[in-house]
């Protein structure tokens, strides 16, 4: 199979605050084939005339798009209408950009997610994708739900394909399933047949005195083993486009595994998918290269750390790419 065409997740440069036309010169001077303009910090991000123009720049450019937006599951029932909205809207503007998806996710981890069962929450999804059908599909789009921090990938899947496959594939995440406990492998293997747009982020994973710790990192940097993912991706995966996206600068998080009440929050956990995630864990180490621990949430960006916060996210995607590029074999236009 030829090699997947690569991007960049603009998500990865937030310190820098750049407008999109500042990130898309970016993309194309790292001679890449795609942008994945993700939580734009844009003023006109809302604006149709700076839609057009953004798919005009990259029209020039050269370049593939796909943008989308955050989470959209109601947490109560009269937000019902709101999350319509909240999808229309982002249907309304990736058309208006040139992108053919549109990014979304359920809740941004396990603990956000409304109260009830996790089976109410997928049927709630389903229905939310279902009501917002026939706009996507006059406009052309398609809904790429991403794989967070909230359900697992069987779960992930069941949802995609409740709200069918021709509406809604998988924005396939290397990086989340560390955090749901999952070796990122199994996740390819279960969503990547519905992936539409492939995301690469890695991880650190190892054991500690009351669980596991994990933490994402530049990648090459971590425990993921990306030769054989995209080698498995080749095989499973439909042509999609792939891209680089070391979201770093947070520090280690630990899932108590080992503690009784950690548990309360993951009933549907099965034990050979943990067998595979602690495997992973006894092979790990912790992050051993120097780096800024300063994207945490509630903690302003102070501005004597901001250059630094800034300096590190360039370098780490630009490592990243390059690994993605040389060690991986990814992308057309560098090559040229």
């Amino acid at each position: 199979m030829p090699t997947f065409p690569i991007g960049l997740n603009t998500y990865c440069l937030r310190a820098m605050r750049w407008p999109d036309r500042k990130l898309l010169e970016y993309t194309a001077g790292l001679k890449l084939d795609a942008v994945f303009l993700q939580d734009s910090v844009d003023p006109g991000t809302s604006d149709p005339a700076h839609w057009k123009d953004v798919k005009d720049q990259v029209t020039a450019l050269g370049l593939h798009l796909e943008t989308g937006t955050g989470g959209s599951l109601p947490r109560t029932p009269d937000r019902f209408d709101a999350s319509v909205k909240i999808l229309t809207d982002a249907i309304r503007r990736a058309s208006g950009m040139g992108s053919k998806l549109v990014r979304t996710l359920i809740a941004s981890d396990r603990a956000a997610l409304p109260p009830g069962p996790v089976e109410r929450h997928i049927e709630t999804m389903i229905k939310l994708f279902r009501a917002v059908r026939s706009q996507a599909m006059d406009a052309g789009v398609k809904f790429a739900l991403e794989n967070h921090k909230d359900l697992l990938c069987w779960q992930t899947r069941q949802v995609i394909e409740g709200a069918g496959k021709e509406l809604v594939g998988s924005y396939l995440d290397t990086g989340n399933p560390v955090f749901v406990m999952e070796d990122p492998m199994e996740t390819v293997e279960t969503l990547g047949p519905l992936a539409v747009t492939f995301h690469l982020r890695d991880s650190v994973v190892y054991e500690t005195r009351n669980g596991i710790a994990v933490q994402w990192v530049p990648l090459g940097d971590g425990v993921v083993d990306f030769k054989r993912i995209i080698a498995r991706a080749k095989e499973i995966l439909p042509a999609v486009y792939v891209y680089i996206k070391p979201i770093t600068g947070r520090p280690p998080e630990i899932l108590p595994t080992l503690e009784t009440d950690f548990w309360k929050k993951w009933p549907d956990k099965r034990a050979e998918s943990f067998a595979r995630f602690l495997a992973l864990a006894k092979s790990g180490h912790p992050y051993e290269r120097e780096m800024v621990i300063e994207d945490v949430a509630g903690r302003s960006n102070r501005p004597e750390f901001a250059e630094a916060l800034q300096f590190q996210q360039r370098d780490h995607m630009e490592r990243s790419v390059e690994y993605g590029k040389k060690t991986l074999d990814l992308g057309v236009k560098w090559r040229q």
